[in-house]
């Protein structure tokens, strides 16, 4: 006798076809966005950091370029004002779109584009994947109001544009996928949107390769065996990373507060900051390797050589300056420069492996400002491949774990406790 009778397999049977062809009919729904997505705003991103590499490449060139940062600041705060953008919040923008149903503005996008090159030209210290959130996220936010999708499609989307954006800019279409996913809400996934984030960064990193925007891949000089020592040292070394990110943390909000408060025109805070910048480049050692993003520090600190011992917090005042004054980019980069100049330091200091040490710094600052700790795994693997895979899950988790509430974001939300299985829904510290 069978288990069960013929209609009720028969019903079965429809409600499974019927649940098969939804969820399918949403894979196609987001497979679509994902690649219009993926194509566009992946597209603007690649031209974004192609003209990004020129104005680099010009500033090498023509050293002379840093003496006209304070008229690219006067340009950047006039753009911004007549824009409407006086009180932007950069990044915070985006985050508080996703969760607190607040507008991106399209003309961010433009805006944020335009102003990150002129500040790399000039020789402002900041960098490029903060610029990369806002432009995928503002033009995700615009494109699913085109197509008229609802607040949570539209949610979804935002998080594509960021993912097809970074990936495009950064080469890391893994981190990508799921920075965007983790970094609004700590403790919670988004897990709603992996599948067209997952695609949309694939996409957009795709476009850029084809279009000669090759991923940053960097070459540890050496890998010891993971052992108890390394395993102690790698742990201390991450506590002082969870240090040194709450630090840059509280620099970057500070001076930024700082110089707001003592200097209320904004034009007149644009020169200033840069006129600080021109003077810290020519009297403090090698200022001038501290300018633009500081992909130059990262490489030099992982290849293990010579660097000015406090290159770390020299980079971090640049960096506070820089962005305290109005000009545009992120803090992404900064952070992963500020992370391998300190790594290699310690590694110098504690006599192991200077180049795994700065990598390993370099991630887990970056994990202690962003409370990304998925993302930091994934960014870890995708540069540096699996080979340090012991030393960067232990060094990055410690970061996590030690930086307590601390973020470069000001609406980033903390879901859930780091330390316990309670909910504390608050915002980070700065």
């Amino acid at each position: 006798m069978p288990m069960f009778s013929p209609k009720l397999r028969e019903f079965a049977r429809k409600c499974y076809l019927t649940n098969i062809g939804q969820n399918l009919l949403v894979l196609l729904k987001w497979t679509g966005f994902s690649l219009l997505s993926g194509l566009l705003i992946g597209g603007v991103s690649t031209l974004f950091a192609t003209l990004l590499g020129k104005a680099i490449q010009l500033r090498a060139a023509y050293s002379w370029l840093l003496f006209l940062l304070p008229i690219a600041g006067l340009a950047i705060t006039a753009l911004y004002h007549f824009c409407g953008q006086s009180n932007d919040r950069g990044t915070n923008f985006v985050i508080a779109s996703i969760h607190a149903n607040e507008e991106t503005p399209a003309r961010v996008a433009p805006l944020i584009f335009i102003s990150t090159i002129l500040t790399q030209l000039c020789g402002g210290s900041a960098g490029r994947e903060g610029a990369a959130l806002q432009i995928g996220g503002s033009l995700g936010n615009l494109l699913g109001k085109i197509v008229h999708l609802d607040d949570e499609d539209r949610h979804v989307l935002i998080m594509c544009g960021m993912s097809a954006a970074f990936a495009a800019l950064f080469g890391t279409p893994m981190a990508a996928a799921v920075f965007s996913m983790e970094m609004v809400s700590v403790g919670v996934m988004y897990y709603s949107a992996l599948v067209p984030c997952v695609m949309s960064a694939l996409i957009g990193a795709h476009l850029a390769s084809t279009f000669g925007v090759h991923a940053e891949k960097f070459t540890i000089v050496s890998i010891p065996s993971f052992s108890i020592d390394g395993a102690a040292k790698t742990v201390l070394l991450g506590i002082l990373c969870a240090a040194v990110s709450i630090l840059l943390c509280i620099i970057l909000h500070k001076i930024g507060g700082l110089l707001k408060t003592y200097i209320k025109n904004v034009y007149l805070r644009a020169i200033v900051s840069a006129l600080i910048v021109i003077v810290f480049a020519f009297l403090l050692p090698d200022g001038k390797s501290y300018l633009g993003s500081g992909s130059n520090l990262i490489e030099q600190s992982i290849q293990e050589e010579t660097i000015f011992p406090a290159a770390f917090l020299i980079k971090m005042l640049f960096t506070a300056v820089t962005l305290g004054g109005g000009f545009k980019g992120g803090e992404i980069v900064p952070s992963f420069c500020v992370g391998a100049s300190f790594g290699c330091f310690f590694g110098s200091l504690a006599g192991f492996a200077p180049s795994l040490c700065a990598a390993m710094g370099m991630v887990a600052v970056f994990c202690g400002v962003t409370n990304c700790p998925i993302t930091s795994i994934l960014i870890a693997f995708e540069l540096f491949g699996f080979d340090s895979a012991h030393y960067m899950i232990l060094a990055i988790a410690v970061s996590y774990a030690m930086s307590g509430y601390y973020g470069l974001y000001a609406d980033q939300t903390i879901v859930y406790s780091k330390y316990r299985t309670k909910f504390i829904n608050r915002k980070t510290n700065h």
